[in-house]
């Protein structure tokens, strides 16, 4: 009989300065398991945001029988995998309690807190620990980063929301009550700390380079050669797949960053690259006006991807925008979102918050169904993920909180039923949030803010 060769969960391909986690093979175990055991993949929590709420009657399904065969529009990016999610109504957010002038400043911070500011703290921040970082504590100690927190604009926003301090506009994570997480916006920084990439200064001083522009995949592609002849032909298919995956990745970031450069010298007067003069100028991309949105914010979902597959982490936040000032120029026009919610049933403003409602909804579903394709142990990526999306107001127009909007993907390593809407659920956010810590295998000893109960309709072993 041969002896299966058995490779440690932590093993990285390594280069100068480079470290590359590898993805799940089967010839590997998890590290918190024992060496009997047959190993699991663990189950990953994923939170991706959009303000403003939705355009009701375009969001929520029909009925259940019609949610797979014919779903509502902002959700036809999903129909091809609308069976490996949950949706439900009847989630209700926190109430505004003594902020009633604050719905932008509470709709983001309170969204996986459950909870409200510290009313006699407004200045300061004080709240409760959000659910992301309740699981960061939980699962972190099996990982290189406890949590990764992604945003596509600067948390820098300066309004005072009933004088609440300016943080609670832009942070949905808080490592503790008067700490919140910081976001980062630039993917390029994301794949560095994905790569376990060490600093060297400023990179090669005569060329400007910066050592990850000379493809870092470069480094570490000798041992995976090495590697590769260890395995079983399923194995290196999966570890080809992967390089090719981490590939893309890093050459988009490089593309973007080129078009960047050559569009600041095209606005300065400097010809850049361009072979003719004839050529047009290179798209100056803005990426928190959004210009070529889907483009970065699909690059930022990569990168989510990559640190689950790698479980490089098992946490990941991803706020796709914040309370204020966007505008999707990529959807044919510029007006900014937060205002054109104020819709008062104008069809022309609605049209628009519909058509951004389903482009956020796009992204996610780019990022679910990458998820759906890649295969870890028996099932694949997304069976082993817990992926939210949702938004911290129900109706952006009215700011009401009453029916909060929210998309589960994932099976959570089969603790969630999916494929359903449930129509009629009767619970709060801090419900909604408690349950699914509890699905990925998270010890909750309190509930998370305003929860009262689990939602027991979620469970695939629900009656």
């Amino acid at each position: 009989m041969t002896k299966k060769t058995t490779i440690d969960r932590r093993t990285y391909l390594r280069g100068v300065g480079a470290a590359l986690a590898l993805p799940l093979l089967d010839s590997m175990g998890w590290a918190e398991a024992s060496e009997k055991a047959e190993y699991k993949p663990p189950v990953r929590l994923g939170f991706m945001y959009m303000p403003h709420g939705v355009i009701m009657d375009q969001f929520w399904p029909t009925d259940a029988e019609s949610f797979l065969t014919s779903p509502p529009p902002a959700l036809e990016s999903l129909r091809p995998v609308l069976d490996q999610c949950l949706m439900m109504k009847g989630i209700s957010g926190v109430p505004n309690g003594p902020f009633k002038n604050a719905p932008h400043a509470l709709e983001l911070s309170t969204w996986l807190t459950a909870a409200l500011p510290n009313p006699d703290k407004r200045d300061v921040i004080s709240i409760s620990i959000s659910a992301d970082q309740v699981a960061a504590n939980a699962l972190g100690a099996f990982t290189t980063l406890p949590s990764l927190e992604l945003a596509t604009m600067p948390q820098t926003w300066k309004e005072n929301q009933a004088g609440l301090n300016e943080a609670y506009y832009s942070h949905c994570s808080f490592r503790s009550p008067t700490q919140a997480v910081p976001a980062e916006i630039n993917p390029r920084n994301v794949l560095n700390r994905l790569f376990h990439k060490q600093e060297q200064g400023s990179g090669d001083a005569s060329t400007g380079m910066n050592p990850l522009d000379r493809n870092m995949l470069d480094l570490v592609l000798a041992g995976a050669r090495d590697l590769r002849r260890t395995l079983s032909p399923t194995d290196q298919h999966k570890l080809d797949e992967y390089l090719d995956g981490v590939r893309s990745v890093e050459r988009r970031i490089a593309a973007t960053e080129m078009r960047q450069k050559e569009a600041a010298l095209e606005k300065a007067g400097v010809r850049s690259s361009r072979g003719h003069e004839s050529d047009s100028p290179p798209i100056e991309i803005k990426i928190p006006e959004g210009d070529r949105r889907s483009e970065y914010m699909q690059v930022m979902c990569d990168l989510n991807v990559l640190a689950f597959q790698t479980d490089t982490t098992r946490v990941c936040t991803y706020i796709g925008s914040t309370p204020n000032g966007v505008s999707y120029p990529e959807l044919g026009f510029k007006d900014q979102h937060h205002s054109t919610t104020h819709h008062n049933n104008d069809s022309e403003k609605v049209r628009k918050v519909a058509a951004i409602t389903a482009f956020n909804i796009e992204q996610f579903a780019y990022m679910v169904k990458k998820m759906h394709s890649l295969q870890e142990g028996d099932g694949t990526l997304l069976d082993n993920c817990i992926m939210m999306w949702g938004s911290g107001l129900e109706d952006g127009d009215r700011h009401t909180r009453e029916n909060l909007p929210f998309i589960i993907a994932g099976k959570g390593g089969g603790s969630i039923n999916t494929g359903r809407f449930l129509p009629e659920v009767n619970g709060n956010q801090g419900d909604l949030l408690t349950t699914l810590l509890t699905c990925a295998g998270v010890p909750v000893d309190r509930p998370i803010g305003i929860a009262t109960k689990q939602i027991p309709e979620i469970l695939a072993n629900a009656s």
